[in-house]
Parts: structure tokens; C-alpha cells; sequence
């Protein structure tokens, strides 16, 4: 079984350091640009929904629209004085 030498060690560590920065590089350049696309799409979403609730409202308010059903009247009314 072979063991593994000190010079190889330290590659690996290298290797995996500059894996590190260059993520944090490449993260630095695209995550603002990722995060609005992620934005603006949510954002067109609300929008969309808020349309089509503003919609179903609009339809409901002019299909349900009550019509004023005629008063029935009873009899006529009398104003009762208090007697002291």
C-alpha cells in the first residue's frame, strides 16, 4: 500500500483552495444577474395573478350585480305619541 507523499498533499489542498476562490469569483459575477432573472420572473407572476384576480372580480361584480326587488308595503305606518 502506497502512502501519500507530502508534495501530493499539498497539490490537493492547492487544487481545492483555488476550486474555492475561483467559486466564490464566479459567484460574485453571476449571482446578481442570476438572483434578478429569479426576481423579475416571480415579479411577472404577481402580476399575472393580480391580473386575473382584478378579472374574476370584475366578471363577478357585473354577473351578480343584484336587481332591486320591489318593497312590499304592509300597511301604513303610525307614530305612537308616550302617554304620561
Amino acid at each position: 500500500m502506497e502512502m501519500a507523499s507530502f508534495p501530493s498533499l499539498l497539490r490537493t489542498l492547492a487544487i481545492i483552495i483555488l476550486c474555492y476562490y475561483l467559486f466564490k469569483f464566479f459567484m460574485r459575477i453571476f449571482a446578481p444577474i442570476l438572483m434578478q432573472k429569479a426576481v423579475n420572473k416571480m415579479q411577472e407572476k404577481m402580476q399575472e395573478q393580480y391580473k386575473q384576480q382584478q378579472e374574476k372580480q370584475s366578471r363577478a361584480s357585473q354577473a351578480s350585480a343584484p336587481t332591486p326587488k320591489p318593497k312590499k308595503e304592509v300597511g301604513e305606518y303610525i307614530d305612537y305619541e308616550e302617554v304620561k
